[in-house]
């Protein structure tokens, strides 16, 4: 596979807003990468291109838009033809959790977050890989989680949508092995953003920044032949592998039981 040349990219990145997109937008911008930045909160986004222009001299547009809307991905590409942009790569990075027993969870926010991570990824990635295909040089991140590797109490919802996101991912790095495209989902465990605000969950325990999650996807994305799937960090790693030693019934048993410890700690 040939280099990886960040100057050379369009990089549409959802979530840019803040946490782990915002991240990648300062850093692709220091590479010289043009960006498209998407979020819900367009005065932030304003605020961040606004910052990135006068630091790095490059292109940024910025598209409000709720993911959790009927068909984002057809709707973001007519807007950036619209604009006359062409996307060469995409980070699909917006997503969110919702902490607490399934029963008690309010039914519009379970649907609005399948909606988010998993039907937005899966139609934005179909509504811009044919372009990217054509140009075969970019590259499609995928940002699941750690909890895609385990079925987790109290985040079930969540965990089997981050799970979707890496099955998926991975089934588009193979289709896509002689285009010249990286596919990739990168999977962060525990990440100090505004993730735990949102979800309501515990945020106990060893964690990473922005910084760290960025710099280990696009240490990833930049190798010759990038894997279709990597864990962020060796701690991550261990957490995930542990569980294919146990049967499926010990597994989520002992995942409960951390996580209502995790609870009762908060």
């Amino acid at each position: 596979m040939k280099p990886l040349h960040h100057d050379r990219q369009t990089v549409l990145i959802t979530g840019a807003s803040s946490g782990i997109g915002a991240e990648f937008a300062r850093r692709l911008a220091g590479e010289g990468s043009s960006l498209v930045l998407v979020a819900r909160r367009l005065d932030r986004l304003d605020s961040l291109a606004a910052e990135l222009t006068a630091q790095h001299h490059i292109e940024v547009e910025t598209i409000a838009a709720d993911l959790a809307q009927h068909a984002p991905g057809e709707d973001l590409l007519a807007e950036v033809e619209r604009r006359g942009i062409h996307v060469t790569s995409v980070i699909n990075n917006a997503g969110f959790g919702i902490w607490g027993e399934f029963h008690e969870s309010h039914p519009g926010s379970l649907r609005d977050m399948v909606a988010v991570d998993i039907t937005a990824v899966m139609d934005i990635s179909r509504a811009f890989i044919p372009q990217l295909r054509r140009n075969g040089d970019g590259y499609l991140l995928n940002i699941t989680s750690l909890a895609a590797y385990s079925s987790i109490p109290m985040q079930g919802a969540y965990s089997a949508a981050k799970a979707f996101v890496l099955s998926f991912t991975e089934s588009l790095w193979a289709e896509t092995r002689d285009t010249g495209v990286r596919v990739l989902a990168f999977a962060p465990g525990i990440t100090r953003t505004e993730f735990f605000d949102v979800s309501g969950g515990d945020s106990a325990g060893p964690s990473q920044s922005p910084a760290e999650v960025v710099t280990g996807a696009l240490r990833v994305l930049e190798r010759r032949d990038p894997p279709p799937s990597q864990i962020s960090g060796h701690r991550n790693h261990l957490i995930a592998v542990l569980p294919r030693f146990l049967t499926r019934r010990r597994a989520v048993l002992l995942t409960g039981a951390l996580t209502m410890r995790g609870q009762r700690n908060a």
